[in-house]
């Protein structure tokens, strides 16, 4: 009589539980060794916001601006700036190499799963930007007299929510992108649109009407207006706040369906 072996089941392999912080701690000292990185998002936008401080009529009130000053409504500015070079310009490279090299893919034969290689690249490149941010507020005071945010919890909030906003868009571009050439070019159009809704370029506050109504339902024109409302003293506008979370949600549900290891 002929028997049947039936192949065991197999089960899934445990993973080591210090295994995530194993993978922070390579890709922190990994990150550490990018010059370029560190310098783009947490020197250069101090130094463009220290420019533009020396610019005299940016320290001179503006009745149009309700008294306020040119380079008042540019540290909020400065601190998007520096969330978008993390989120759109320094993160997808890197995902997308590991992707195209194959790391990604032996990661996920390994008790190790790739998503956590994801989630450090994410959490490094978040505190990466909250600490330019940081840097940004600190500077702005010192050195030109810019008040500190008047109403710290909204501010913190919609700092919180602008991150979250540009991790989610920088892991929807990694998503679609199978190459890194791929990914700078994307990165590169999504970088400069997300600069110019920020303000980089014109506050949103001085656009004209129907450019700036357009704009403050992007993801950093609404980030650009919550920080500046907050920065007043004032409490962001829900409906800005709104506008974050609903962008954050959609591009992480979408990077999430879309996202292949290999």
């Amino acid at each position: 009589m002929a028997t049947s072996h039936t192949a065991p089941a197999r089960t899934p392999r445990p993973i080591p539980a210090g295994a995530p912080f194993a993978v922070l701690r390579s890709e922190t000292r990994l990150f550490l060794r990018e010059p370029g990185s560190l310098f783009w998002i947490l020197v250069f936008p101090t130094v463009l916001m220290v420019i533009l401080g020396l610019i005299p009529s940016f320290r001179d009130p503006d009745a149009s601006l309700g008294g306020r000053r040119v380079i008042d409504l540019y540290v909020p500015v400065a601190v998007l700036l520096a969330m978008i070079m993390a989120g759109l310009q320094a993160m997808p490279p890197v995902l997308t190499g590991y992707r195209e090299r194959g790391i990604l893919r032996r990661m996920s034969t390994t008790p190790v799963r790739p998503s956590a290689l994801l989630g450090a690249q994410m959490a490094l490149h978040g505190a990466a930007a909250l600490g330019s941010a940081l840097l940004v507020v600190a500077v702005g005071r010192i050195a030109f007299d810019v008040s500190l945010p008047g109403q710290p919890l909204g501010y913190l909030l919609a700092l919180l929510l602008a991150v979250a906003c540009v991790l989610a868009l920088g892991a929807l571009v990694c998503s679609v992108s199978r190459t890194v050439k791929i990914s700078a070019a994307i990165g590169s159009v999504v970088f400069f649109l997300m600069m110019f809704t920020a303000g980089v370029w014109v506050p949103v506050q001085t656009m004209p009407d129907t450019l700036r109504r357009i704009v403050q339902v992007t993801p950093f024109g609404a980030a650009s207006q919550a920080l500046d409302r907050a920065a007043s003293g004032d409490w962001p506008s829900w409906g800005y706040l709104g506008a974050m979370a609903l962008w954050a949600a959609l591009a992480a549900a979408v990077a999430a369906r879309t996202f292949r290891w290999e």
